[in-house]
């Protein structure tokens, strides 16, 4: 065999090989997609109870208006349903923390109260301010079942600015960044409750 010879095989096999790789990512890019969509949901709606909704609220975002709120960007919303019915409105929120960014998912009810909130993002000082990403999170949940009104709006705060709540040991910024980004939600979700939820909203 002489050496043009080989040289060609050689180049025939290499394109066959990456014929191969190009059709075995191909067919597997969907499943993949999959996958990560799956670990999306999870991500995002373990917030709720695991019967409460029989749609997929991620497949449906909603259009949001006015999202620059007093201390918080709404970045994204969702509905979750049951029998077509509202159960809940999730609402991705993003505030300043203490060293940047803190992004948010509260879930609020048909009804205004809330579900839950979660850290999805944050840059906090490892040890202090960055415990709020921890999950389950004992300080997070301190705000379930609290609604617009209740506490009222000068409740909507550190115990220390004669609020309501207390803080995360050590993180006094990310503590009343994350308090006044869950009460924007809240009012927020107050003032837009029949776009939010549909026309099969609560009144």
């Amino acid at each position: 065999m002489n050496r043009a010879s080989s040289v060609a095989i050689l180049v025939l096999l290499g394109a066959f090989g990456i014929g191969l790789s190009y059709l075995a990512q191909l067919n597997s890019a969907p499943r993949i997609a999959a996958e990560q969509r799956l670990i999306d949901s999870r991500n995002l709606l373990d917030l709720l109870p695991h019967a409460s909704y029989d749609n997929q609220p991620l497949e449906q975002p909603l259009t949001l208006q006015d999202t620059a709120l007093g201390n918080s960007t709404l970045m994204a919303g969702y509905r979750a349903t049951k029998a077509g019915q509202p159960y809940a409105v999730l609402l991705r929120s993003q505030t300043l923390g203490y060293a940047g960014a803190i992004d948010l998912l509260i879930a609020i009810d048909a009804n205004a109260r809330l579900i839950g909130v979660k850290t999805l993002k944050q840059a906090e000082t490892p040890e202090l301010g960055a415990r709020i990403a921890d999950w389950p999170n004992a300080w997070l949940q301190s705000f379930t079942g609290k609604s617009r009104f209740d506490p009222d709006d000068k409740g909507w705060a550190l115990k220390k600015d004669l609020g309501q709540f207390d803080q995360m040991a050590g993180a006094t910024i990310t503590s009343r960044a994350v308090i006044n980004a869950t009460h924007d939600a809240l009012r927020y979700f107050d003032e837009h409750r029949q776009q939010l939820l549909g026309s099969a909203g609560h009144e």
